[in-house]
């Protein structure tokens, strides 16, 4: 009987470290591209770029690498963060986080405002330190830790190259030198060197953030090299035969993390095509197991590619959640500014969000605008507003892609219009004019999505009926018809073609169908 007994045991341990639970990617939905992560004991902490927007780097939470919460943002004062004209093509690019002897580092490029620099931390949560700026320049700027030396590697003239800095200040303390140029893909990038074994591995992208991005590997007995490549690169696609119909593209940029366990898993960027191939909510952050057999090359999810439902070994169960925010403080990590606000333009009034109006979207400098990160495709997002602005100005809803491409849902005293912005083309869709002397008092605009349409509609003084003004495809603020890095920002914005004006907003909703 007790041999009976622990052969049943050894079965069920048999059975439970094989077992297969569902991961859904992305694990960090919407605009969160460039992932980097980190472990400390059994916490995990992940950053992403964040572009023209502020606060900048979105840090992330994990216990279990697949369930994620926003701490807050690495880069929150203007002094680490200038954004002078940044669009979606400029700002902070790919950030790398790491943890050594109780210090956290993050060390990301500001494009267009500076070059490469590193903060450092005692807690992930902050305060940051202000910027450590940074000799070697390129994009993608990586940290590796050993006996004393702390190495960074970025991909000036696309070569990844290497010295060695002091941590402490920033400063360089050795020559540039080159390692890898990766396998022949364009723009080699997002470097990251691990240890393991004896060897030294260097992970990077190529092929460019769009359909065919790829990671490739390299490895070498030197931190200098020679590195030579992997026989099997690239190690994660999905432009190939077996994933050109699946509906996450463009795999990349990613980073290695070992658990506690010693299991070891890969956090990398990829988009969801909606409507055909287009992607408009973003380059998302998303999670597949590692192989990694000692003295070999690592394999990522067996080979195969990354879909959004994949059967994982020895993964915590996924908690579904719905996103939501009615707030009247406005102060929770996920709102984010175009650009460094102008804080005398944003203010709470009465118990209302009270917007001054600082040229337009279309300008690109410093406008004003509050909003989220669009995370499913199927949403609502809601707000009102009180009417009291001339003809000349507006304010309302924004589903903004990039300046000179954005969805608005808005309103004035002459009535309620919904117009969009294709490069240097502008057009209204639709509109109602308020009957004349009838100006309504407040208004309520809604937006809601499928994935493939926006729809949008309004409700005034307090009417319990949605209008329609009708609807527009997603495609039109993808990045394949407007460009761009980033992804769909839902937000709060005003305007004003003469002069000065405001606008109050009572709430504001998002939520995810």
């Amino acid at each position: 009987m007790k041999k009976l007994l622990l052969l049943a045991c050894v079965m069920l341990s048999v059975v439970a470290a094989s077992a297969q639970t569902t991961l859904r990617n992305p694990i960090i939905p919407g605009y969160h591209p460039d992932p980097s992560v980190c472990r400390v004991g059994n916490d995990f902490y992940l950053v992403n770029s964040s572009f023209q927007y502020f606060p900048g780097v979105p840090i992330y939470h994990s216990t279990d690498l697949v369930n994620w919460t926003l701490i807050g943002n690495v880069l929150d004062r203007e002094g680490q963060l200038p954004l002078r004209g940044a669009t979606s093509w400029l700002g902070i690019y790919a950030p790398t986080i790491r943890y050594h002897e109780g210090t956290y580092y993050m060390i990301t490029t500001n494009v267009g405002n500076g070059g490469n620099f590193m903060v450092t931390a005692k807690d992930p949560r902050g305060p940051w330190s202000a910027p450590m700026w940074l000799e070697q320049q390129g994009i993608d700027p990586s940290l590796w830790f050993e006996d004393g030396k702390c190495y960074m590697m970025s991909n000036p003239d696309n070569t990844i190259m290497l010295c060695e800095i002091d941590p402490a200040t920033g400063k360089q303390l050795t020559e540039s030198k080159p390692l890898w140029q990766g396998t022949g893909g364009r723009y080699p990038e997002g470097p990251h060197i691990y240890k393991k074994d004896g060897w030294y591995y260097l992970l990077i992208s190529e092929g460019g953030t769009e359909l065919a991005h790829h990671l490739t590997i390299a490895r070498s007995r030197n931190i200098y090299g020679p590195y030579e490549a992997n026989p099997a690169n690239p190690i994660l696609t999905n432009c190939c035969m077996a994933g050109q119909y699946m509906q996450i593209q463009g795999t990349g940029h990613g980073d290695f993390v070992q658990a506690a366990d010693g299991s070891w898993w890969i956090v990398f960027l990829a988009y969801r095509n909606f409507g055909g191939s287009y992607h408009h909510i973003g380059r998302e952050t998303c999670l597949a197991p590692v192989e990694w057999p000692a003295g070999q090359w690592p394999v990522v999810n067996g080979g195969n590619p990354i879909d959004t439902l994949m059967q994982v070994k020895t993964m915590a169960p996924q908690k579904m959640k719905k996103g939501m925010v009615k707030s009247d403080s406005f102060l929770s990590p996920e709102w984010v500014y175009i650009q460094n606000p102008l804080p005398g333009n944003y203010s709470m009034v009465n118990d209302y969000l009270k917007l001054t109006s600082h040229g337009t979207l279309y300008d690109n400098q410093q406008p004003t605008f509050l909003g989220r990160r669009q995370e499913s495709p199927n949403m609502l997002v809601e707000t009102e507003v009180l009417l009291h602005a001339p003809a000349s100005a507006t304010y309302g809803l924004a589903v903004y892609q990039i300046n000179d491409g954005y969805l608005r849902l808005y309103a004035n005293t002459e009535g309620v219009r919904v117009d969009y912005r294709m490069k240097s083309a502008a057009a209204v869709h639709q509109s109602a004019d308020w009957p004349a002397g009838k100006v309504p008092e407040k208004v309520r605009l809604r937006i809601t999505s499928n994935g493939e349409w926006y729809y949008f509609s309004y409700a005034a003084d307090g009417d319990n009926d949605y209008h329609s003004l009708g609807a527009l495809e997603c495609p039109l603020v993808s990045t394949e018809m407007v460009g761009g890095f980033t992804g769909v920002i839902l937000g709060m914005y005003a305007e004003c073609s003469d002069g000065e004006s405001f606008g109050e907003f009572s709430w504001f909703k998002y939520e995810e169908q």
